[in-house]
């Protein structure tokens, strides 16, 4: 519990942070929030997933409004001393900071959690103001209104007994301490409130409907200081020489702005330039079997859609509420895209759901191997073969494995087109994805390939994958040749190269291959 009343912990966690040799500047958004202060509109609620700097923006403002201390040298030279407000606001107000992530040493009911804080804050009081009784007053709100004084509240994770579902009984309770804290105080001049779940409809009546709430699915104003930009991220690349952008794109590329600004996962990319290897960061950093959790919940409507978004086909679905702080576990399609959203694990633009990136793709690809997922799970669990047999060159075993794919139970795979057959061989190659790096729709050459495969391992071939309908193996390498798609290929100095041409006879629903080294 951190509970801070004039205090210098918000300036010694953000002079650590602007000091470090990937610091990203976002004190820009000094000017939008600066303009909320003593309004209607001073109480932020601002929810993005984990990793997404939220604490890192939270330290920032504490420093810069906090009073107890001059924090000039910090920001001077930053973009935000550019703000026409930057000196108006600077260093002007008490602080009280909460985060509500931890719980008391002693005692496990809600009344232990609750009394924590309220004995923290009164704790702090009496030692900025010695002079004050506190037993003279029954209610925090009283001491604070009796101290004439304004306060900016900065609380992180509002949510933690919610997403922890802790005192379920009493969540109630809790936004009912928080509505008679905050609501029309005199004494709040601003209450910046972070999390990872919003608000909205757990809230009932009037508990905590003053706030401006800033969600995954619905920011259009602080969005941009929520993970890094994509400037700021070729930006950071510039300051190591072991990790190419192309690199932090394949990897951590996938959310976006309102506006189309890609939006990168923060700690994911810190971590990859720090260490010069790009990995699974941000999924190792917390229950990432949330993306299998969520899913769980209804398999049966959310199967089809899973082998789309994997196969990189965005699954268009209108999502119109918020999953939420307090609500039951999502049960419908809308209700579990709507979860995974808000947790980061999905994007959603215009009506399209995508899996982000290849560090989310990785916990697709292992949820589709879940016994759960019945048929589909054990054609994944056994897709080593059919790429083993590629390597050997036994077309036969290829496309019968193909053949066993497209005659499944799953609706999608019985459909005579493209993007039929191109899941198809998504999933037959799913493990694949280990040693290779698979782009579907590769500009190469004269043409468009349907499939390109870059090895990771020197050792590994190239492979072109060219896809026909009616007509034959060879006329899809004759293409692969004629097309000259092995351009991209020799030019990353990959000389040993298979070309892999595939047939659907929508008459005979059989599948032909051949393969041919180039």
């Amino acid at each position: 519990m951190a509970v801070c009343l004039n205090t210098e912990s918000t300036y010694a966690d953000f002079n650590m942070l602007v000091h470090d040799k990937y610091f990203v500047d976002k004190t820009s958004i000094f000017e939008k929030i600066n303009a909320r202060i003593n309004t209607k509109n001073r109480y932020l609620c601002i929810t993005k997933p984990r990793r997404f700097g939220k604490t890192s923006v939270l330290n920032m403002l504490g420093a810069y409004y906090c009073k107890a201390y001059d924090s000039r040298e910090l920001f001077d030279g930053l973009n935000g001393s550019k703000c026409k407000t930057y000196t108006t606001h600077l260093n002007k107000y008490n602080i009280i900071n909460l985060c509500l992530n931890t719980l008391p040493e002693t005692g496990e009911t809600y009344n232990d959690y609750i009394s924590l804080i309220k004995k923290s804050i009164k704790s702090d009081i009496m030692e900025a103001y010695p002079d004050m009784k506190i037993e003279d007053f029954y209610t925090i709100p009283d001491i604070l209104t009796a101290t004439k004084e304004q306060f900016i509240f900065i609380i992180d994770e509002w949510d933690y007994i919610f997403s922890h579902n802790l005192f379920p009984e009493s969540h109630g309770k809790f936004l009912e301490f928080l509505r008679n804290l905050l609501k029309d105080r005199s004494y709040v001049a601003l209450t910046y409130m972070t999390g990872v779940l919003p608000i909205k409809k757990y809230s009932t009546g009037s508990a905590l409907n003053m706030f401006d709430e800033y969600t995954m699915l619905n920011d259009f104003f602080f969005e941009e200081y929520f993970g890094f930009l994509e400037s700021e991220v070729e930006e950071l690349c510039q300051r190591q020489n072991k990790v190419p952008l192309d690199a932090i794109r394949d990897w951590y590329n996938g959310y976006q702005t309102s506006f189309g600004t890609r939006i990168y996962n923060p700690r994911s990319v810190v971590l990859a330039l720090i260490n010069g290897h790009c990995r699974s960061y941000w999924t190792r950093m917390g229950k990432m079997d949330e993306v299998l959790f969520f899913l769980k919940y209804n398999i049966g409507d959310v199967r089809e859609d899973v082998v789309k978004m994997v196969n990189n086909i965005p699954v268009r679905i209108d999502i119109e509420e918020e999953y939420s702080a307090g609500q039951e576990n999502p049960q419908n399609r809308e209700e579990i895209y709507s979860a995974m959203i808000i947790y980061g694990l999905l994007s959603y633009r215009d009506g399209e759901l995508r899996i982000p990136n290849k560090e989310l793709m990785i916990e697709f690809e292992k949820a589709l191997k879940d016994n759960d997922f019945g048929y589909v799970a054990e054609l994944v669990r056994n897709s080593n073969e059919v790429l083993n047999a590629t390597l050997d060159k036994k077309a036969d075993a290829v496309a019968s494995y193909l053949h066993n794919i497209h005659n499944s139970e799953l609706p999608i795979l019985k459909y005579n087109d493209e993007n039929s057959l191109s899941c198809v061989v998504t999933l037959a190659y799913l493990s694949a994805r280990n040693k290779y790096k698979i782009v579907r729709e590769e500009k190469s050459g004269k043409g468009y390939a349907d499939f390109i495969f870059y090895p990771r391992q020197n050792h590994l071939p190239g492979i072109i994958l060219e896809l026909k309908a009616n007509a034959t193996p060879a006329a899809a390498i004759a293409q692969i040749k004629e097309k000259e798609y092995s351009e991209k290929l020799r030019k990353e100095d990959v000389t040993y190269i298979l070309a892999v041409g595939i047939n659907y006879d929508t008459d005979k629903k059989e599948h032909q291959c051949a393969i041919e080294e180039l």
